[in-house]
């Protein structure tokens, strides 16, 4: 790794109080990411340290993300953020759930070199994964779907007082209004939008945080597919 990439991982680390021993495990996912054979179109390695890393790493802004618990990362494609969360957070059991056989071997194989012990890799869509059923205090989305349709997902997955966390950017009005709605349909509330900055010239990235208070109501998890084909929204609600 290039002397200007290292810094900017532990210029990081230092900004979320991390262990400078966690530079290894991500010192090796950058490099991962930079082969033409990671699942992502980021592959420029100092643009993988600030587009990606970096980007992971504004999670933990969120005082769930940086405590012990059970984290399950939805769509995990290429590790961001799950595999970057199981590396600062050694403390926290990180699933890595992706419906590609491909993305869950690469993520397999990443795990290995990066020597994450607290890592699973769960070869399934989020909503047929009956393992994390009430389970998981967090549940992570990045790049994945529309808010109410990651409200869905995330509800049957979480304990009570869990939070789902969505990297965002600037999410249109619409979007906003049916999240809202599929919040309170399914026993969550959202907390207020959180802006952040991961990295120097980085614009529009938001943490959207919706907290479980409530048991999900029955009928969900709907089938696989019905949350993309027929989302909840605020004119359903009405």
């Amino acid at each position: 790794m290039s002397p200007q990439r290292d810094t900017e991982i532990a210029t990081a680390l230092y900004r979320y109080g991390l262990d400078a021993s966690v530079r290894v495990p991500l010192g090796i996912l950058v490099d991962l990411l930079s082969t033409s054979a990671a699942p992502t179109s980021v592959h420029d390695p100092q643009d993988v340290v600030r587009v990606h890393i970096a980007d992971s790493l504004a999670g933990l802004e969120i005082p769930e993300l940086s405590s012990p618990g059970v984290v399950a990362d939805l769509g995990a494609g290429a590790g961001l953020p799950g595999l970057v969360l199981a590396a600062a957070r050694p403390d926290a059991r990180v699933v890595l759930v992706e419906a590609a056989s491909r993305k869950c071997a690469f993520l397999r194989a990443a795990a290995r070199e990066m020597r994450l012990e607290n890592v699973e890799v769960a070869w399934s869509r989020a909503e047929e994964w009956q393992d994390g059923l009430d389970h998981c205090d967090v549940v992570s989305a990045r790049a994945l779907a529309s808010l109410p349709v990651l409200v869905e997902y995330a509800a049957p997955l979480l304990r009570e007082q869990g939070v789902l966390v969505a990297w965002k950017g600037v999410v249109p009005d619409a979007e906003a209004e049916d999240g809202a709605a599929a919040a309170a349909q399914l026993g969550m509330c959202e907390e207020p939008v959180r802006s952040v900055t991961p990295f120097p010239g980085s614009e529009r990235r938001t943490l959207h945080v919706v907290r479980k208070t409530a048991a999900t109501p029955a009928g969900f998890p709907r089938r696989p597919g019905m949350a993309t084909k027929r989302p909840l929204s605020a004119k359903k609600s009405r």
